[in-house]
């Protein structure tokens, strides 16, 4: 069963954090900080995505996921939701963290478009389709029409990619209905430990 292993790696990985937490790699956003921020973005946004859906899965599920896992179809499903929720949550992500450092004047707005490209490319080569690639800059391209980047990141910058977990979940709907106010919570709470992370490794580096 493909997907009762994934659990298993995953509980691995988060354990260890060799993969979205290197333990060799210490951020430091005051010797460069777009090579720096785009790796964060990229694995705190995988990381946030997976625990949050895998964590919601085997909650629901229970001693019964066993049963669950074995189906094909599931599988699939869970792959698929795993890459769409990914892609919304890069979106706030980045946009959460230039518009946090837009009074710095550190970064160029117009270079958020090209750190969501360039994770995206790196993606595909990890198993990210041209579908979701594709529906990913079409999320991006909408979004920063409306975004105030002096104020995104005091105004729930992460309540896209709660509801993206609430929708692509692969759970029934009449059971996602009476999840909804948990679902949202879970990923609001694991995004504010992203957040002072992150807010951590700004002051560090003293750039405001």
């Amino acid at each position: 069963m493909q997907i009762a292993k994934w659990f298993k790696e995953l509980g691995e990985i988060l354990k260890s954090r060799s993969h979205f937490f290197p333990k060799k790699y210490v951020y430091d956003f005051s010797k460069n900080l777009e090579n720096d921020l785009e790796r964060f973005i990229k694995e705190r946004s995988a990381y946030v995505t997976q625990v949050t859906l895998f964590g919601y899965l085997k909650t629901r599920m229970g001693t019964r996921h066993t049963l669950f896992f074995s189906d094909k179809k599931f599988n699939s499903s869970i792959k698929n939701a795993s890459w769409n929720i990914y892609v919304v949550s890069l979106v706030d992500c980045i946009f959460y963290a230039f518009s946090y450092l837009d009074k710095a004047k550190v970064l160029k707005r117009e270079n958020a478009k090209q750190m969501f490209i360039n994770i995206l490319k790196k993606d595909k080569e990890i198993g990210l389709n041209t579908e979701i690639f594709e529906k990913g800059l079409n999320i991006f391209s909408n979004k920063v029409k409306n975004i105030k980047w002096e104020s995104y990141y005091l105004e729930e910058p992460f309540k896209d990619s709660g509801l993206a977990l609430y929708d692509w979940a692969p759970i029934a709907d009449e059971l996602k209905k009476l999840d909804k106010k948990i679902v949202l919570n879970s990923m609001h709470l694991k995004w504010n430990l992203i957040q002072n992370e992150f807010i951590g490794l700004v002051k560090k580096a003293k750039i405001i």
